[in-house]
């Protein structure tokens, strides 16, 4: 036990005395330790700040997906993803969802919770001297709020009433309302949409930018039936479509299943006719977006790796310089006792201590710049532990990659052949 003991004591005081000398040699050479972790940093920066970046996109397009509802089925004419061999004229001439359609569904379903009708164009509106060029306008059917999860930041949501009798009602975003109104808290006044002079008895809560433009900052919203007095809602300019939510207990594919047949039957499709609609769900756009975020994160390693690559030649070469420069004070070290192991932790320690100083400064660099980015843009940028504990463990792998050669070539010089070299 004591022997154990003294075993460990004894390694962690070679590895502290390895570290000193790893570290005065490092102070003694500081042009040497400059141009030696420049490699490191530049290929730790490039591959962190890709990885960074990407995650950062990624965590923003995921977000503004999965606003959408990751348990709603989209019933749509066009599919988000397709196949390059389908020919797109069979799309053109596919029929879009319509009002119908949604009360057919409503019917049938035993899946959905609530089934929602939504088409939208552009238009301008009005309020005394200010006005809104081509905004949002989007026409929603009651049950658009059992569907969507949205926040009022003043006022109420339609009523089944103001819905069914299409009555003159709105709901503006919260940028809409601050433009108009120049106060974004206030309802109960009328704005004017294509000349129809329209009562604001709500405004949404402030979401920010989406970068599926879903946002309903810039939106207004409106009962389907009081649109239908200006707009064809089963125009397939307006883009009409279904949002159909499941229930707690049922999942997508179970709605989806269950939806095609609905969908085949309103539809009158023959047993063997293909289906002339689209059932898209969150799950395929959050799969197209990670291919494509895989694709970068290679690209980046690749990138990143040649400058590693290039960092740890320049890791090795100084190493066998240093190695060089020292070997008579090797051989003095050995001829005073010194282990082999000793010597090898020693030129080990300082090659993986320069690349870690490399990451470290890599990783300071990518720091300053997701600051200065988050406080320019309007855009969320987040370095996290993640990727800093990788790019250490990165630069903590090529030093010792890179350092294992020289430090084991030092570490079995003869000492008396060492104290003769000049």
């Amino acid at each position: 036990m004591a022997e154990n003991k003294t075993g460990i004591q004894l390694s962690i005081t070679l590895l502290f005395e390895s570290l000193r000398f790893a570290l005065h040699a490092l102070r003694v050479n500081k042009l040497r330790t400059a141009l030696s972790v420049l490699g490191v940093t530049v290929g730790i920066f490039a591959i962190i700040s890709v990885f960074t970046m990407v995650d950062s996109l990624e965590g923003n397009i995921r977000g503004s997906i999965e606003s959408l509802g990751d348990n709603v089925v989209f019933v749509q004419k066009w599919p988000w993803t397709f196949g390059s061999d389908y020919p797109w004229w069979k799309y053109m001439n596919r029929p879009v969802p319509s009002v119908r359609e949604k009360e057919f569904i409503e019917k049938k379903s035993k899946k959905a919770a609530a089934v929602c009708f939504l088409a939208s164009t552009s238009i301008n509106a009005t309020y005394k001297q200010n006005s809104l060029e081509s905004i949002s306008l989007s026409a929603v059917s009651y049950e658009y709020n059992r569907v969507k999860d949205f926040e009022l930041h003043a006022g109420r949501y339609f009523s089944a009433n103001e819905a069914a009798t299409g009555k003159a009602v709105c709901l503006v975003g919260y940028d809409v309302a601050g433009v108009l109104f120049g106060n974004p808290s206030i309802v109960g006044r009328q704005i004017k949409i294509e000349g129809r002079k329209v009562l604001v008895i709500g405004v949404f809560q402030r979401e920010g930018d989406s970068f599926l433009g879903e946002s309903v900052d810039l939106q207004i919203f409106i009962p389907t039936n009081f649109a239908s007095n200006f707009m064809d809602i089963r125009s397939q300019q307006h883009n009409p479509f279904l949002m159909v939510k499941a229930k707690p207990d049922v999942t997508n594919r179970e709605l989806i299943d269950e939806l095609t047949g609905i969908m085949r039957s309103v539809r009158r499709l023959k047993p063997k006719a293909e289906e002339n609609f689209a059932l898209n769900q969150i799950s395929m756009l959050i799969n197209t977006f990670a291919q494509l975020f895989s694709v970068i994160n290679w690209a980046g390693i690749i990138i990143g790796m040649f400058s590693i690559l290039v960092g740890g030649f320049g890791i090795a070469n100084i190493m066998f310089v240093s190695v060089k420069e020292r070997t008579r004070l090797i051989g003095i070290q050995k001829s005073l006792g010194a282990k082999n192991t000793f010597i090898l932790f020693q030129f080990l320690s300082e090659a993986i201590i320069l690349c870690i100083i490399g990451g470290l400064i890599g990783l300071g660099f990518l720091w300053v710049i997701v600051i200065g980015i988050q406080k320019g843009l309007d855009f969320e940028v987040f370095l996290s532990w993640k990727n800093v504990f990788l790019g250490l463990g990165i630069s903590a792998s090529i030093g010792l990659i890179s350092g294992i050669w020289p430090a084991k070539s030092a570490s079995e010089l003869d000492p008396v052949e060492a104290i003769r070299s000049s």
